[in-house]
């Protein structure tokens, strides 16, 4: 057993403690950090930034573009609480989950850049496009904080 998974003893309550790596701390706050991010989308979605939103869902969906944005404003309510709350065991599938719900979005993405629609301040060619980039590191963020790599690393390996 390492030294870091060897439970100490708290001497005032007598419980079994933890102690969490650096890595695992920075990893924490990733988790929290993006599910507040989430939280906080989810929550434009269904309010201030409804049209703003409105302009990134692409015309060939057969969806009235507000409920696409009301229904994915639900989704990111959803995986950011579940991001903040869902005990250790279920955090791997709830980073997958978010992560291909990242995938499912950039279809949004790539129509601003194609269309050249303003949204988010995104009003050139160039915004739009380096936006494009950061949705893989936004599916790779999901991924690492929530140990959903490791996890399917460690099922591989077996």
């Amino acid at each position: 057993m390492d030294k870091l998974d060897r439970p100490l003893k708290n001497s005032r309550y007598r419980t079994p403690v933890r102690r969490r790596s650096a890595g695992e701390v920075v990893r924490h706050l990733g988790r929290w950090a993006l599910g507040a991010a989430l939280l906080g989308a989810g929550t434009g979605h269904l309010t201030t930034m409804r049209e703003e939103f409105q302009a990134q869902v692409p015309t060939w969906v057969p969806l009235d573009p507000d409920f696409v944005v009301v229904a994915s404003g639900v989704v990111e309510l959803g995986l950011g609480a579940a991001l903040i709350l869902a005990p250790a065991r279920y955090r791997p599938a709830v980073g997958g989950v978010t992560a291909a719900f990242f995938v499912a979005i950039f279809p949004g993405n790539i129509s601003q850049y194609v269309t050249g629609s303003d949204a988010f301040g995104l009003d050139s060619d160039r915004a739009r496009l380096v936006r494009l980039f950061f949705q893989p590191v936004l599916v790779a963020w999901a991924l690492w904080s929530t140990g959903a790599w490791r996890a399917w690393r460690n099922r591989n390996n077996r």
